[in-house]
């Protein structure tokens, strides 16, 4: 896709049969490199509670973060369709709070869509907010937030009730006005059956290749958060291992007192340096 991506950009891509690829990111700099190399959509998610500020979980995420994090990514993405996760407990208690959260993080945090989690019971506030004109993208199978509710992290809708639910529930969030839906930790032909039963496009992660299109956590595909490695993670850079060694390299320099060297250094006169004295 060319030009500026939206949610029309993204239902041409499915219409059309092309892959849509995303990443998260929750900076500026790395926002502006992913736009540059092409990435349709930037989702800043709620991830950064685990590897941007070191929580165990999404959990503690709150709307600061969230707006201020997204208002930095935004920034730097110029043709990406950005979208910001809204973060625990900002969406389920009300359909007014859902509305309220939503239209901060388009106002503030300068949100593209935002992207929610859960099936049936949050359609009313999808309802409402794309009735506001904020675009939702949905989420479902293994939703973070929920993550106490599944005892860890699992892959969802294996059994006949699960998988049927999982598909009923796409369908659902597709009615009450999504643009698209992130498919998590779910098995492959039922990711399968999913996208051939909606017209909006399905993002999936640990969801398998039938998808519209993909997306993962940019540290894990740089190798970047050693933490967790879902197996569904693909390592595309050692990233993390080269940063460590130049700071290390760095921090030797220092040491040694070659770094800073004479072409890293302002000059100034000796007779005004004299004069000091």
């Amino acid at each position: 896709m060319s030009g500026k991506n939206s949610v029309v950009s993204f239902q041409q891509a499915k219409d059309q049969g092309r892959k849509i690829s995303m990443l998260t990111a929750y900076d500026y700099s790395t926002a502006k490199l992913m736009d540059e190399a092409g990435i349709e959509g930037i989702l800043v998610g709620d991830s950064l509670g685990n590897v941007v500020l070191g929580y165990e979980d999404t959990i503690s995420v709150t709307m600061e973060d969230m707006i201020h994090h997204g208002a930095a990514v935004a920034r730097g993405a110029k043709n990406a369709l950005v979208v910001v996760d809204m973060p625990f407990m900002s969406y389920q208690t009300s359909v007014y709070d859902a509305l309220v959260n939503a239209g901060r993080l388009m106002k503030e945090g300068r949100a593209g869509a935002v992207k929610l989690e859960g099936g049936k019971s949050v359609c009313p506030q999808i309802e409402a907010i794309t009735a506001a004109g904020i675009p939702v993208m949905g989420h479902l199978g293994l939703t973070p937030q929920s993550i106490n509710a599944f005892g860890g992290f699992k892959v969802q809708g294996k059994t006949e009730d699960a998988a049927k639910k999982l598909l009923e529930d796409a369908k659902a969030v597709e009615a009450a006005g999504a643009f698209a839906i992130v498919l998590e930790c779910v098995p492959m032909k039922l990711a399968e059956l999913i996208t051939k039963e909606l017209r909006i496009p399905t993002i999936g992660i640990g969801a398998g290749k039938e998808c519209d299109g993909q997306i993962l956590v940019y540290q894990d595909l740089l190798g970047m958060f050693s933490d967790f490695t879902p197996k569904f993670v693909k390592r595309y850079a050692n990233a993390g291992e080269i940063m460590k060694e130049a700071f290390q390299s760095y921090m030797e320099e220092v040491r040694q007192g070659s770094f800073p060297a004479k072409e890293h250094e302002y000059a100034i006169s000796d007779d005004v340096i004299d004069k000091l004295y």
